[in-house]
């Protein structure tokens, strides 16, 4: 090997292979992690990625994690991360964080491996319709055709993840494409033209502006209603600058990708998560402008109750979708109302009272709100033990919000991972529910192996408490005791210390204000993975 010659690049005498081309044309874009659980139909893959310095490989013991995880890179590095998933079965494992992406509109690329062509016809075990695996959570799929395809239809798929703000891209790499020489002159064939060939982000048009600047000045009591990019900072500053020149109310959905929030921005607020608060916070309103989402509908249908959230005779404007650039229309729409230059409210610092005695989600809240530090980020997926953290952090020192998008629970640990990943120098806080948690368990093991500064808020009290409320507010009949073990989590009781240890993880069990203090705070001014469990009633 010549000096002048890179770690990756191949020998003369070492032919070049599909999968060796591919991850070279993905590591030129600029794809620097991959989030794996391979099989044996990957095995060229893997070997091509450990033979790439400029990408770094990350073993999930579960799909789940490795496509959260995906996703949480994602939303923090507004690049995609490349998965490495096994067959259909493997992809299958993975699709309910998959589920959660699209809803997020993260940017994920999924790299999923096939038997060779040649053996499909057989029909071995493992064979299965990986496109119907795929087509769910997927917004675009490709599957190559040739050795010299594949890496074609690689930049391609990350071409169309990176479609604003994100998408899921999935494609197919039959291991014979993977395993098989490349023709010289065909190793970049079309790789360069797919990968330059990104979409332009589209903007709002001007009608939407200004049935948006009309429907705000001609209000008595209106709203801006944001999600998605609307929910960065410069967004908000934006957003905040429109408030102070109409009184609009800034209101976020409910659940959000990332919430850039804390001392000196915009604050904004939360709209509730069961639909007849919802409805009752929405009801004064006689007009909602629509930024970075669409209106608000319940989560579930329940008897008697509206399924559309905003009243009905309100007048309702889009002024960018979800796919339509957010700062764009939000600058401009600022313009057309001859807005101030600053917003009229930033969140200022607020330091909380703490009170000795029993713990519960509101001195936790307190806790974390007077410690975070500057630039955190928070994966939560604290389910019913999280409103008091997200109330009182408001507050807080600036820092991003991930939250569950798409209602399928085992998200949190796995976003953490990805989180930290893409920013290896801020400090990842998970607030974690005990029955989510156990979904995708399998990230604790993860974050000890990458040694990852992510503190984990394992938020116990052996419950799923939000379907014990759920079961009241659907109209089923009193829960007998087989239906209450349906909803239990004390028989057994989790040890949650016993399970993080076991994986490699410091971890210490409080069921008390001061020791939970002390142990966050701890955990805030250390690097590396740590699991505080919080014992809270159930």
């Amino acid at each position: 090997m010549t000096e002048s010659m890179t770690e990756s690049e191949p020998r003369e005498d070492e032919p070049v292979t599909g999968a060796k081309a591919l991850i070279t044309a993905l590591a030129d874009e600029g794809v620097d992690v991959c989030f794996a659980n391979p099989g044996t139909s990957e095995m060229q893959l893997v070997a091509a990625i450990s033979e790439e310095p400029r990408i770094r490989a990350v073993l999930g013991l579960f799909e789940g994690v490795v496509t959260g995880a995906a996703d949480g890179y994602g939303r923090m590095a507004d690049k995609s991360a490349l998965t490495l998933l096994h067959l259909g079965p493997g992809l299958g494992n993975g699709t309910a964080n998959l589920h959660n992406a699209r809803r997020a509109h993260s940017p994920v690329l999924n790299m999923i491996g096939d038997h060779a062509t040649y053996h499909r016809q057989y029909d071995a075990p493992l064979t299965s319709d990986i496109h119907g695996f795929a087509a769910p959570v997927s917004d675009w799929i490709g599957e190559s055709e040739s050795p010299e395809h594949l890496a074609e239809v690689g930049i391609q798929g990350l071409r169309e993840a990176c479609v604003y703000p994100g998408q899921v891209a999935s494609f197919i790499a039959p291991a014979d494409h993977a395993w098989s020489a490349v023709k010289t002159s065909d190793q970049n064939a079309g790789t360069n033209e797919a990968a330059t060939a990104l979409k332009a982000v589209p903007k709002a048009d001007d009608a939407a502006i200004e049935a948006a600047a009309e429907a705000l000045r001609n209000s008595q009591s209106s709203c801006l209603f944001l999600g998605g990019m609307a929910l960065r900072e410069e967004a908000l500053f934006e957003a905040g600058r429109i408030a102070a020149a109409t009184g609009a109310r800034l209101i976020t959905e409910t659940f959000c990708t990332r919430l850039q929030r804390g001392a000196g921005r915009v604050p904004v607020e939360r709209l509730p998560y069961f639909g007849e608060q919802a409805c009752d916070y929405l009801a004064g309103f006689d007009a909602l402008v629509y930024v970075g989402t669409k209106a608000p509908v319940s989560f579930f249908a329940y008897p008697g109750k509206p399924s559309l959230l905003a009243p009905p005779s309100a007048k309702q404007v889009t002024l960018a979708s979800t796919r339509v650039d957010a700062l764009d229309a939000l600058q401009r729409l600022a313009a057309a109302l001859d807005a101030p230059l600053e917003p009229a409210v930033l969140q200022p610092r607020v330091t909380h009272a703490i009170e000795p005695g029993p713990l519960d989600a509101m001195a936790i809240g307190k806790i974390i709100a007077n410690h975070l530090p500057a630039n955190a980020i928070v994966s939560d997926e604290g389910a019913t033990n999280s409103l008091g953290p997200f109330l009182f952090t408001g507050s807080a020192e600036p820092h991003d919000w991930l939250m569950l998008m798409g209602g399928a629970i085992g998200q949190g640990l796995p976003v953490a991972v990805g989180a930290a990943m893409a920013c290896p120098d801020r400090k990842v806080v998970a607030l974690q529910a005990d029955g989510s948690a156990m979904y995708t368990v399998q990230a604790l093991w993860t974050m000890v192996r990458e040694q990852l500064d992510i503190t984990v808020v394992l938020l116990n009290n052996s419950s799923y408490a939000i379907l014990n409320i759920e079961m009241e507010r659907v109209g089923a009949s009193t829960p007998n005791a087989d239906a209450k073990q349906l909803l239990d989590l004390s028989n057994p009781t989790i040890d949650w210390v016993s399970i993080a240890r076991g994986m490699g993880m410091s971890a210490v069990r409080v069921d008390s204000v001061d020791d939970f203090g002390a142990a966050f705070t701890r955990a805030m001014t250390q690097r590396g993975p740590t699991l505080i469990e919080a014992i809270l009633p159930g």
